[in-house]
């Protein structure tokens, strides 16, 4: 059984369900009057970024308010994470949070920050990992990574996003269990450092999500090596997963988006807001992002991303203590 598959299976079965609708009047009366601050864990144009920014476009209109995005990197999710465990629970102050945030608490945040500081309010995306090489790499293909990694251990630097533990480490390190090698690894605090980092020959390979790389596909800049997922990404399906390249590693490791705010928030908003994102999920404009970069929706609301937020922390010891990053 994939490591994930309680956690996945919640997430199929929350998106066969028929998520209700709120009306701008609905959503306006329900919130204090604006601006609705989205705070982020990453600098601009990283995936995660570039997801919010894509979505406020519908969602504007759907809680009849402004919506502004505040980029608070740093500290491996500390600084976004303190500002909002230091809000109001009204709504007003959001977060997104990815699968970085349940390893962050299980290492750097450890004693800082807990699930339970934080109200879950619901998923939005999963969204796979992949990783690529520059253009005039002279590896060709993932074996022959694998053959240079199995004769010089660690001489190979993969670069992604968060420090020793995030998700796209975990991503490295159970590529590294299921091929018998060991790169080295080096974090950054966005997806354009990573791509400014192997362009500029500092690192072999990338690690990142399709959306703020697929410009550097199509104009030749960097060649794929692989997607850590059970299927081919719809935005990019010349890619193969890593178990078409004979590759046993766990598919599920995925990275997941969700909506949270401060402990405590009446769970009646938070019902509202996952409503109203889930809502504006549905415009053509979002949708068409969405499939041309690869992400799966999901529509988890409140108590089944929080379900799947203690199941996900659980997951995410595992991982961390198999790549040997806590004991």
């Amino acid at each position: 059984m994939n490591i994930l598959s309680n956690g996945l299976a919640m997430i199929a079965a929350a998106a066969t369900l028929t998520t209700a609708s709120v009306s701008p009047a609905a959503a306006q009366d329900s919130w204090p009057g604006g601006p609705l601050e989205v705070v982020m864990h990453t600098k601009p144009g990283g995936t995660s970024d570039i997801f919010i920014r894509t979505l406020i476009k519908s969602l504007e209109p759907a809680i009849g308010q402004e919506v502004i995005v505040v980029n608070a990197p740093g500290g491996g999710g500390a600084n976004q994470m303190s500002r909002i465990s230091a809000a109001k629970p009204d709504g007003l102050t959001l977060g997104v949070n990815t699968l970085t945030h349940f390893t962050g608490m299980q290492t750097n945040l450890k004693g800082t920050f807990a699930p339970e500081d934080f109200s879950w309010i619901a998923s939005v995306q999963e969204d796979p990992i992949l990783f690529f090489l520059r253009d005039d790499s002279p590896y060709q293909s993932f074996a022959e990574v694998i053959a240079a990694a199995k004769e010089n251990p660690e001489s190979l630097n993969i670069g992604g996003f968060g420090p020793v533990g995030s998700m796209q480490h975990l991503g490295m390190s159970i590529l590294e269990n299921a091929t018998g090698t060991k790169f080295n690894w080096i974090g950054y605090p966005s997806t354009p450092d990573i791509l400014a980092a192997l362009l500029g020959g500092h690192i072999d390979i990338g690690v990142s999500n399709l959306g703020p790389t697929a410009e550097y596909f199509d104009s030749g800049r960097i060649r794929g090596l692989g997607v850590l997922a059970a299927e081919r990404l719809e935005g990019k399906p010349d890619l193969p997963t890593f178990a078409e390249q004979g590759i046993d590693a766990d598919s599920s490791w995925i990275q997941v988006r969700g909506v949270f705010d401060p402990a405590d928030m009446p769970m009646v908003l938070q019902q509202q807001v996952a409503d109203a994102f889930h809502e504006a999920m549905r415009a053509q404009t979002y949708q068409d992002y969405a499939r041309s970069t690869g992400v799966t929706d999901s529509w988890m609301g409140p108590e089944e991303y929080s379900a799947f937020v203690t199941n996900i922390s659980d997951v995410a010891v595992k991982q961390l203590k198999a790549a040997g990053v806590i004991e």
